[in-house]
């Protein structure tokens, strides 16, 4: 029943893939003003880790292989057609269909069908959340190609996937309970954001993507910085929860509807950012604030109904080779 529905998770989501939408959009331009730079690192520095957070939150119950394929990896193939279409015609930028090396956001289907099929047998591994943390600092010394079936970024952010799963609404409510933890987190945000200002890296440490040697580390250095990434992403999830409402909004349905809003903006954005240079102008302190409402309307759109029937119907294409199969 609709009553059922935890709107607390739903409205989170909603906030999260708004921050997606306005990371996205920041990344030509967040060096042009204080501003758009502190609202740039903060965001970088939890909003993946936080959305994926939530994905294995919802990701509790097994699926068989053939569930995956149709739901998830199917999809991945469809939406990357289409941005390969759209990079090709609409914006004329000579491309391939590189399945194996994701285009823009989309890396992030092929994460999750990984993460699902893989995580009922990891769970079987002792100490897999020590595992899983080692396996994201190690790949940082790999020279393997940061997009090559985004094995960096699936190995880095799966710790943040395999919290998800095995935390409950119950652990949630008795985290959001406690008085001290509200005390300090206005402290932890104001050291947070003077330490992205003295920071001697790229915001690209969270990416996950990138290699020590790529961000000039050593590879005790970047193991370091990335526990470190790691840390701050764990905390900064716990702390967003404490600005979320609890009860429906009048948002709450977008929450319910993150993955036309993923899917979409970045076509938008790909638009933006190779046949304009608007972005990239953005600097004033209006411009900035015109450019996190556009981020808003992007948002109220790809959630319409219209696109999630879209991203629905994908995910539920009819595969003839398992249509003799329960």
């Amino acid at each position: 029943m609709e009553d059922n529905r935890d709107y607390f998770m739903d409205n989170y989501k909603a906030l999260l893939i708004v921050l997606v939408v306005i990371s996205h959009f920041l990344e030509l331009n967040n060096k042009n003003n204080l501003f758009l730079y502190l609202l740039k690192w903060f965001i970088v520095c939890f909003h993946m880790p936080a959305f994926i957070f939530v994905s294995g939150y919802f990701s509790k119950k097994e699926l068989s292989i053939e569930k995956l394929i149709k739901k998830l990896f199917i999809p991945y193939l469809v939406y990357e057609i289409i941005y390969y279409f759209f990079y090709t015609f609409i914006l004329h930028r000579t491309t391939k269909l590189y399945l194996l090396k994701p285009k823009f956001s989309l890396w992030y289907l092929l994460a999750l069908f990984v993460w699902r099929l893989i995580t009922p047998y990891f769970k079987k591994i002792p100490h897999y959340m020590i595992v899983s943390v080692s396996l994201g600092l190690l790949i940082g010394i790999s020279d393997m190609q940061d997009n090559f079936l985004s094995i960096p970024r699936i190995l880095y952010f799966y710790p943040f996937f395999l919290l998800g799963t095995i935390t409950q609404q119950v652990d949630i409510k008795k985290l959001l309970s406690k008085i001290k933890i509200k005390k300090i987190i206005p402290v932890f945000l104001i050291v947070l954001l003077i330490s992205f200002v003295i920071c001697p890296y790229s915001n690209k440490i969270f990416y996950g993507r990138y290699n020590y040697e790529s961000l000039h580390q050593t590879d005790i250095e970047g193991m370091f910085v990335r526990l470190l990434c790691y840390a701050i992403g764990f905390l900064m999830i716990i702390i967003m929860m404490f600005f979320v409402k609890k009860d429906k909004t009048s948002y709450s349905y977008i929450g319910q509807r993150t993955m036309p809003v993923y899917i979409f903006h970045g076509l938008t954005y790909c638009f933006f950012k190779y046949n304009t240079t608007i972005l990239q102008m953005v600097n004033t302190p209006i411009e900035s604030m015109l450019l996190i409402l556009f981020c808003l309307l992007l948002v109220k759109l790809y959630s319409s109904k219209i696109f999630f029937n879209i991203t629905n119907y994908i995910s539920n294409i009819h595969l003839p080779i398992f249509s003799h199969q329960r």
